[in-house]
């Protein structure tokens, strides 16, 4: 059996009992910020309940005390009336208060989950991302929590029912106690096929919500690659697989629509039925030996639809019930998450004044098992550029994780100006050292959004000069529009040496100390990336750098190139001194000049 087969298969069995209230009540602890309107909506619907109860002991005593025995006059029946039509608006107002405070208290704290919930997300390593895909992380924090609305409601109509059932069987047992016990021999059949549905139903649902995760994940990867499916013309199998999820969501939906047609509504129906015929053949008989009066029979009728009702609800509610507590199981997995981004122990002495960097012993594992980076050791004096090369997996961009504090690194240490790397609290940090990825990410918004990110230190003014700075300008202030142009999703209507042009000027519009380069020319057309080399040369002056280079020819005048091999070091030194060496990096060089040639 496969990893992702295990997976499904733990997914799909039955959810313990206790691990049910564990969840259930681990995720109530949400909802204790808004308690007061929970327990003003229970009161009302409590009022309700006591009203239930009431308005047929209004009309018994009516049939009885006056319509039986033909003492009743017009204003006795208009007094009843009144006191009838009185209860049916406490009612209806009892009812509207319950269900509008309680739908606005969970609501209010389904808004809350999913606001702790994405900040939770936001505070996760990159470790977490790398190994959950972006479609299931989506499915919690929109499917998962909006699926809770109905769980609240859920506790609502539990509450209710347990109010109301008790409160008629009160009110039964008043009018006649043999007759009360008879209706409280049906509780332990209710409470078996509750058990039963309880435990069928988790798989279901379970099921369910984790089958509909992978089609989020499915949609998600189709629509984010949907240029690479078009171009291999893989719509087809795009479209197979998404029909092999879909049709095996159908078939959870059809057991769960099964499940649902036989065990709740037609299941009580048959309950109420069985009760209202003994009500007719045990008090009927009565009535007829004169033992009992005709009212009583009637507020037995209403008691036993009423006392039923409540039960279909309670057994209703359990589908909710298992959907949301499936839904809050996978949501606490996120919060319970504890790959974190790296811990700083901050020293307010820590600042990034000169931006000398030194690895000293620096080694990195992503599994904790294979180190990608081992006993790494370099040093980059302020002002100085630095250069990574290296074949694919040779450790590149892992050096720029350890140094971006993306991932803890177990061995060695990093020192900024002396100072510890995880000394510098995240704020100083980011503030401090600007990256350049090779995919430049826009965000929906505008260019000037995109540079300034909800910097509003940032002014109109330092957002068009770094713009300029990196001759971003060039393409923005020709358009009518300028920097207020509208930027669509991930930024498709600008070319891919454009968007790295605007991302590099979001870098320098921070005016970094320390600037590192992941292959940031990788993507770039050669027009463009003239204009990039310029701006680098400038970016450059005065800034520490690292930059990540597969174009060889770019880094010719650094300070210094490290050459790495399967995470580690194996040449250093200038262009000029490995060239001489003629090892790995003159091979490289030889290549590529070679094929720049060809």
């Amino acid at each position: 059996m496969s990893a992702q087969e295990t997976y499904k298969s733990d997914w799909a069995s039955k959810m313990p009992v206790k691990e049910q209230i564990d969840v259930s009540r681990r995720i109530m602890a949400f909802a204790f910020e808004f308690k007061g309107q929970f327990i003003l909506a229970m009161i009302f619907s409590a009022v309700s309940s006591i009203v239930t109860v009431a308005m047929p002991r209004v009309i018994q005593t009516y049939i009885d005390k006056y319509l039986g025995n033909t003492s009743g006059t017009l204003q006795t029946a208009l007094l009843f009336a009144l006191i009838y039509l009185l209860l049916i608006v406490i009612q209806a107002i009892s009812n509207y208060y319950s269900s509008f405070l309680f739908s606005m208290a969970s609501e209010k704290t389904v808004e809350s989950i999913r606001n702790k919930i994405f900040r939770k997300i936001n505070g996760l390593g990159m470790r977490y991302f790398d190994q959950t895909p972006a479609g299931s992380i989506v499915s919690r924090i929109t499917n998962d929590t909006e699926t809770l609305k109905d769980f609240w409601v859920v506790f609502f109509s539990l509450f209710e029912g347990i109010v109301t059932a008790t409160s008629v069987f009160v009110g039964m047992f008043l009018l006649n106690p043999k007759m009360a016990l008879i209706f409280l021999g049906f509780l332990p059949i209710m409470l078996a096929v509750i058990w039963y549905y309880q435990s069928y139903s988790s798989r279901v649902y379970r099921t369910l919500r984790e089958n509909l995760s992978r089609l989020n994940t499915k949609l998600n990867e189709n629509i984010t690659g949907m240029s690479v499916v078009q171009h291999f013309r893989q719509e087809q199998r795009m479209i197979d697989e998404f029909d092999i999820d879909n049709e095996e969501q159908y078939r959870g939906r059809r057991k769960m629509i099964s499940m649902h047609a036989l065990m709740l509504n037609p299941f009580i129906a048959l309950l109420e039925s069985i009760s209202l015929a003994i009500v007719f053949y045990v008090l009927g008989n009565q009535f007829f030996d004169g033992t009992i009066e005709v009212g009583i029979v009637y507020a037995f009728t209403q008691y036993s639809t009423t006392f039923f009702r409540p039960m279909g609800m309670m057994m209703e509610s359990l589908s909710q019930m298992q959907d949301g507590v499936v839904s809050s199981s996978r949501i606490l997995r996120v919060m319970n998450h504890t790959e974190l981004v790296p811990e700083q122990l901050v020293n307010d002495e820590a600042t990034i004044d000169q931006a000398k960097v030194e690895f000293k012993n620096v080694s990195f594992s992503y599994d904790g098992k294979q180190d990608v980076l081992k006993d790494i050791t370099f040093t980059v004096n302020p002002g100085e550029t630095v250069a990574l090369v290296g074949h694919t997996g040779s450790g590149k961009s892992s050096i720029i994780n350890v140094l971006m504090r993306f991932y803890e690194y177990h061995a060695g240490d990093v020192l900024i100006d002396g100072h510890s790397l995880r000394e510098f609290s995240y704020e100083h940090l980011r503030d401090q050292v600007g990256l350049v990825l090779q995919d430049s990410f826009l965000f929906y918004g505008d260019v000037a959004r995109n540079i300034r990110l909800l910097d509003t230190s940032i002014s109109d003014e330092e957002i068009k000069a770094a713009a300029r700075f990196v001759n971003a300008d060039t393409f923005i202030e020709t358009d009518p529009k300028g920097y207020h142009k509208k930027v669509i999703e991930r930024g498709a209507s600008y070319s891919s040496g454009q968007k790295q042009l605007i991302s590099f000027a979001r870098t320098m519009a921070r005016h970094p100390k320390l600037l590192i380069l992941d292959e940031a020319t990788a993507n770039i057309d050669t027009e463009t990336e003239t204009y990039i080399q310029n701006s680098l040369q400038k970016m450059r002056q005065g800034r520490t750098t690292i930059a990540i280079a597969h174009r060889l020819s770019t880094i010719k005048d650094a300070n210094e190139i490290l050459v790495l091999d399967k995470g580690r070091i194996i040449e250093r030194g200038t262009h000029d001194e490995l060239i001489a060496l003629q090892g790995t990096y003159y091979q490289m060089y030889q290549l590529q000049s070679m094929s720049h040639a060809s």
